[in-house]
């Protein structure tokens, strides 16, 4: 069954780079089975590894960076980070805007990125 955007009525079509719940959560498996235990050995303990941010969140942010880029085409970088001060050591990921979505293209350093999503501790498995 197809979504129905509440604003519309209008169906939404499924985007083409979408991946099946079982292929989704195949890869949160290989993350855990390969990468998990041994970023735990070295922090001494578990660690975030799903991020939360809204709907709303997301919309806000592309209409920023499609406002503010000087790019007819922007795209948008996930990169993996570590918070390292009194209140966290846990993982995060900021998303920053690209000059456009071929591989290699630079950052635009003239937009911020977005962080400050809701880190899943402990982590919730897909």
């Amino acid at each position: 069954m197809l979504p129905i955007n509440h604003k519309t009525n209008l169906i939404m079509s499924k985007p083409s780079n979408c991946i099946t719940v079982a292929a989704a959560k195949q890869l949160q498996d290989n993350w855990v089975a390969t990468r998990a235990v041994d970023i735990e050995r070295a922090m001494g303990s578990g660690d975030t590894r799903e991020f939360l941010f809204s709907v709303a969140e997301l919309e806000e942010f592309l209409a920023y960076v499609k406002a503010g880029s000087g790019s007819m085409n922007p795209g948008i970088r996930i990169y993996f980070g570590a918070y390292d001060n009194a209140t966290s050591d846990k993982a995060t990921v900021f998303l920053a805007p690209t000059l456009g979505t071929t591989q290699g293209v630079a950052n635009d350093y003239s937009l911020e990125p977005l962080n400050n999503s809701i880190g899943g501790f402990p982590p919730k498995n897909y």
